[in-house]
């Protein structure tokens, strides 16, 4: 086989067969297929899309290009959960101890924040000590141990996916079903877990910009995880705006132990508890969600999550040290009326620009920067009232400043978004 003879039956719009997608994997992976070639091919995926068989054949060759991690001596169903991205997204920190402290073991692997949207391993890391660097043996005797952990994705893990997402990022390839559903689902096959919760971001703030492929996308990884014998559900999620109150590794710890203190937003408190029970059903356990917002807001949670922090080498006197930064700036509401609109991705990108996020891979975080808001869609403000708080380390840019003013949005109607749009199972 030749990679040109593939890609030209891309490009013309041709199925490729199962053994031909074999080759092409596995020889990127091993360098004998170069970057030039898989851009090529990743456009023409771009274009001409791939069939569902194509899809399935993709997302398991990549599997077979890297180690496969073995949960079967943890007893128990074992779950695993992904969100495609977003702002202010701290749900894995709240949501992997409270499905723990039913006695259900979490085992998961997280990744790090590019661009406008947050890393769970970021938010992790802003606790001082939290290794995110662990062995196979280490992290399945860790959830053996306390039911719970997550770490950063192994080296050895889906290699092919590791080289072809940092290809697609360069070349306007990120954004294209079949490919963000293979990388997804390679690496949660991969990882080894009996269930997958996926949350589906859309929105603003998200990579699916319309609820249509965010469908889409869902369904797709939904079918992929069950064909491979993973009970695998999707969440739509809305990230229309900046979730929660918090966008900022230290300040999305910090409302993430608020939360699990019965100190966070109701709305919020919510969602994680609906989440938990969809991945609590995939467990196998059926839970009232009563009962899970008590186990949320009593303690349970909260306790888990301090085991995790501890048995990872976090300090738990540095967990809840509130942010350093050194200036805090209130940014307030310059009318009277309801906040119709604070667009995820807006404000996203200005806490990146205050170092809460990297613009490219090898830029450093400042854990301590970020926004809180005061205020979120479909509250009533008057007249100088904070809608939100800027953390930064240094003076606030009147331009930065100015950019959270013009991306508030007050209007004479109330309306209030709804969190899960649509479950997909």
């Amino acid at each position: 086989m030749r990679a040109v003879d593939l890609i030209q039956k891309k490009r013309d719009g041709k199925e490729l067969s199962t053994e031909e997608i074999n080759w092409l994997i596995s020889n990127y992976a091993q360098g004998q297929v170069p970057d030039y070639q898989m851009s090529a091919m990743a456009m023409a995926i771009y274009f001409q899309g791939m069939s569902v068989n194509e899809i399935r054949d993709l997302t398991m060759s990549m599997v077979k290009t890297g180690q496969e991690i073995d949960l079967s001596s943890i007893e128990g169903i074992k779950t695993d959960k992904h969100s495609t991205g977003g702002v202010g997204d701290k749900v894995t920190l709240i949501l992997a101890p409270l499905v723990a402290s039913f006695g259900v073991p979490v085992a998961k692997m997280s990744g790090r924040g590019l661009g406008h949207t947050g890393g769970t391993l970021d938010k992790l890391e802003s606790i001082k000590g939290y290794q995110i660097d662990r062995t196979q043996e280490e992290f399945i005797q860790q959830v053996k141990d306390i039911g719970v952990s997550v770490i950063g994705q192994s080296d050895q893990l889906v290699k092919a996916d590791k080289l072809l997402y940092a290809l697609r990022d360069v070349t306007a390839t990120v954004d294209i079903i079949p490919l963000i559903a293979s990388s997804v689902m390679s690496k949660k096959i991969a990882a080894g877990a009996d269930s997958i919760l996926l949350d589906v971001t859309v929105g603003d703030g998200a990579f699916m910009k319309n609820l249509d492929d965010a469908e889409t996308l869902s369904r797709t990884m939904v079918a992929l995880g069950n064909e491979v014998g993973r009970k695998t559900v999707a969440v739509v999620t809305n990230m229309s705006q900046p979730l929660g109150r918090a966008v900022g590794n230290r300040l999305e710890v910090l409302e993430a132990l608020e939360i699990m203190q019965d100190k966070g937003r109701e709305d919020v408190t919510e969602f994680i508890c609906e989440l938990a029970q969809v991945m609590l059903e995939l467990a196998g356990r059926h839970e009232e969600l009563a009962t899970i917002k008590e186990h949320l807001v009593n303690g349970q949670a909260l306790k888990k999550f301090e085991e995790m922090v501890a048995y990872q080498g976090g300090d738990l006197e540095d967990l809840y040290r509130p942010s350093q930064a050194q200036y805090i700036t209130e940014v307030k509401a310059e009318k009277d009326g309801y906040i119709t609109a604070l667009p995820a991705l807006e404000f996203g990108l200005i806490a990146m620009r205050l170092g809460a996020g990297r613009a490219v891979k090898t830029d450093a975080l400042d854990y301590e920067t970020g926004l809180v808001f005061d205020k979120k869609v479909g509250e009533f403000v008057s007249k100088g009232d904070v809608v939100l708080k800027v953390y930064s380390n240094q003076e606030l840019d009147q331009a930065v400043l100015a950019d959270c003013q013009a991306n508030i949005t007050i209007g004479d109607v109330q309306e209030k978004p709804k969190e899960i749009l649509k479950i997909i199972s």
